[in-house]
């Protein structure tokens, strides 16, 4: 476009219009700076870099350093593992099995066999392991007896829940975390330590009522044959002999009664027995004992009928002892007395028999230990008597107690709850 064609002419701006040498020199001298600002931030960048790289070497060494110890240390735990004298099984929370030592195969007779889960294991090991899952946790002594090519075997196995795991990972299978460990421990050799214990004291309680018996029943056979030949011998005067020879009979009825009861178990059968009479029964049944050693045996219920919760001939027994031992510490010319009465304790209706004799009476430091068995005041009877009257009236709900003076006599009394 010509000049003369704008309605303003063009001004030429001519040299006036340029910038000035101190305008350029001003942006040459930022520039420089900002460029030398560029070069130290750069070279803080680089040594930063190799700062984290140094770091980052590092790290990675420490890192491979540390699993090459935990691959040490894995390998040495599956050592110890291996070498543990129990099995060892590892279960994930897939419930798939991760590993079993080699005694853990021994003991469950897996041979080669791969096993994944405890299904597959159960039907190797023909051991339930799935309804052992069902059980409670953190146990040991789930005793299993399988049969082995040796005969029988027993295993205690238990399992137990690792502390790690938590409910997400138990719900969600792919993480496959460990979830529990089982130990497996053959108890075979303790099992038959046990039962040849035990087969020890049956021996031992067996010899125990031999000697018993034969020191019991000595005195009183030789009694027996005594008045058998005076029968013989002697027939006017057989009915006394006869009498001699029934007490003999019953005392080693009871003496065969007390060590049956002090070496047998399990517990009795009860039922609603009449006390007074029961008692009154065992009198009679111990009165020709009596009669043999000049001792004035007496019962009375004053008109009392009272019923309790028993088993009547082990509560005959328990009247026949405690007659008996009075009998032996009661000289000639003494008096025993069973008294039976009903009382009102607290609410509860109870039934009383008290024997009372007056003979020696026990001291008062062994009236403590009257009940032990074996225990005997004047070391010459087994100790028996007593200590099965006690366990007799624990069996029947029962309380036993003894109150005693020297040279005045002694006093048992039974406590029943009535019915």
């Amino acid at each position: 476009m010509l000049p003369s064609s704008h309605a303003a002419p063009i001004i030429d701006a001519g040299p006036a219009s340029l910038p000035s040498s101190g305008l350029l020199a001003d942006a040459f001298s930022e520039f420089i700076s900002a460029s030398s600002l560029l070069e130290a931030s750069y070279r803080d960048l680089q040594r930063e870099v190799r700062q984290l790289g140094f770091e980052l070497a590092e790290r990675n060494a420490a890192l491979t350093r540390s699993l090459a110890e935990n691959d040490r240390m894995r390998a040495a735990l599956q050592q110890i593992i291996d070498s543990m004298p129990c099995g060892v099984l590892v279960l994930d929370t897939a419930e798939t099995i991760v590993m079993i030592n080699p005694e853990g195969r021994r003991l469950l007779e897996l041979g080669s066999a791969q096993v994944m889960n405890l299904r597959a294991l159960s039907a190797v090991s023909r051991i339930d392991f799935e309804s052992l899952v069902a059980g409670s946790e953190d146990r040991l002594d789930n005793e299993i007896c399988i049969a082995c090519a040796t005969g029988k075997r027993w295993l205690a196995i238990g399992r137990r829940k690792l502390s790690g795991v938590s409910a997400s990972q138990e719900r969600v299978s792919a993480n496959a975390a460990l979830k529990s460990i089982w130990i497996l421990r053959d108890i075979t050799a303790s099992k038959q330590a046990e039962l040849e214990r035990e087969a020890a004291r049956s021996a031992l309680a067996l010899a125990e009522v031999s000697t018993t018996l034969a020191h019991e029943i000595r005195n009183p056979l030789a009694s027996m044959e005594l008045f058998a030949g005076l029968i013989a011998d002697d027939p006017v005067n057989a009915n006394q002999w006869i009498s001699h020879l029934r007490a003999g009979i019953r005392l080693l009825s009871g003496t065969v009664n007390n060590v049956l009861s002090i070496h047998g178990g399990g517990n009795p059968h009860l039922a609603p027995v009449n006390l007074t009479a029961c008692a009154q029964g065992g009198v009679e049944f111990v009165q020709p004992i009596a009669e043999q050693a000049g001792v004035l045996l007496s019962f009375a219920s004053g008109g009392d009928d009272l019923t309790v919760q028993g088993n009547e001939n082990l509560l005959r027994q328990i009247v026949l002892n405690l007659i008996c031992n009075a009998i032996r510490h009661t000289p000639a010319g003494g008096t025993i007395e069973v008294s039976l009465k009903g009382m009102t304790l607290r609410g509860d209706r109870r039934a009383l028999v008290e024997v009372a004799d007056t003979g020696c009476g026990i001291p008062h430091y062994l009236i403590d230990r009257v009940f032990e068995a074996g225990f005997s005041v004047n070391g010459d009877t087994p100790g028996l008597g007593l200590a099965v009257c006690r366990r007799l009236m624990n069996s029947h709900g029962g309380e036993i107690r003894v109150s005693s003076r020297v040279n005045c006599g002694t006093t048992f009394q039974l406590e029943f709850p009535a019915l």
